[in-house]
């Protein structure tokens, strides 16, 4: 029988010395910056919650081709912004002839853009048409929810003519999943209870910004919304594209972020008139 004498040393196996290497190196790397992704499914590169902004997955997902010839139908130019833009120029806006804007109001329940009066009053004050969006955070809280915080604190809405209702930016998530973590069912699920509050609170059926990729994906090209939601395409080429199911044509298009003076810039599909009538309701 083996007998181990004191003051020698007792050798392990070969392989327990080589597991106690490895999980050393793990042990090492877990805790080396941006080797572990954060909660929110994502690196370093995560942005913080509150910072998204309408169209920022686009490039990123669908690519960016040219721009509108500026050919065919009558188009009037619009731009959106948020809290990146910070305090807009909106005389040289206004100069340069666009007419109208969408400022972002919300995110999830919690966020509120610190710019939104000098963009949105300020939009509104030198002659434009301007309205406000949220952007959809689905897996933070209900539908029904957001769309109470969203018409509480800046999307609202009122029939003065010069007032837009208010737009769901449902996109890529730049948080984490793309889909939010919810079934292309539930997702449906969620937009229709944010829809439904929204009417309720504004007597408006808000407009839908969205990719046809990013609907097809994650509420699997579901159709139901076209026939009361007017549809605001996101697509940086020379043309829209195709469009979800469910709408024969497009009201907005956004299509390029790198324009004059804000980046995001956008047509709505006629003229000033139907523009106007569009913010009358």
């Amino acid at each position: 029988m083996p007998v181990h004498r004191p003051g020698t040393a007792r050798r392990g196996h070969p392989a327990a010395g080589i597991l106690l290497a490895v999980l050393s190196a793990l042990s090492l790397l877990i805790t080396l910056p941006g080797a572990a992704q954060s909660a929110d499914g994502g690196g370093d590169d995560v942005p913080p919650r509150g910072s998204a902004r309408m169209g920022m997955g686009v490039v990123e997902h669908d690519g960016e081709g040219g721009r509108p010839s500026g050919g065919g139908a009558v188009q009037t130019e619009g731009v959106d912004v948020s809290s990146h833009q910070g305090n807009v120029n909106w005389s040289a806006l206004w100069t340069s002839g666009v007419k109208w804007s969408y400022v972002k109001a919300t995110e999830s329940t919690s966020y509120k853009n610190p710019y939104f009066a000098q963009q949105y009053n300020g939009s509104y004050n030198i002659g434009m048409i301007r309205g406000a969006y949220h952007f959809a955070t689905p897996d933070t809280s209900s539908g029904a929810a957001q769309a109470t915080y969203f018409a509480s604190n800046g999307g609202g809405w009122s029939r003065d003519g010069r007032t837009l209702p208010g737009a769901l930016d449902i996109e890529w998530n730049p948080y984490g999943a793309a889909c939010f973590g919810k079934s292309q069912s539930a997702m449906v699920d969620w937009i229709r209870d944010f829809l439904t509050t929204y009417k309720a609170r504004t007597g408006r059926d808000a407009v839908i910004y969205t990719a046809t990729s990013w609907w097809k994906q994650c509420t699997g090209n579901y159709g139901g919304f076209g026939a009361t939601n007017p549809l605001w395409i996101a697509r940086y080429n020379t043309s829209p594209g195709e469009l979800p199911a469910g709408w024969g044509f497009h009201t907005m298009w956004q299509y390029t972020s790198s324009g004059p003076i804000v980046g995001d810039h956008n047509k709505f599909n006629g003229a000033y008139d139907r523009l106007q009538a569009l913010a009358n309701g």
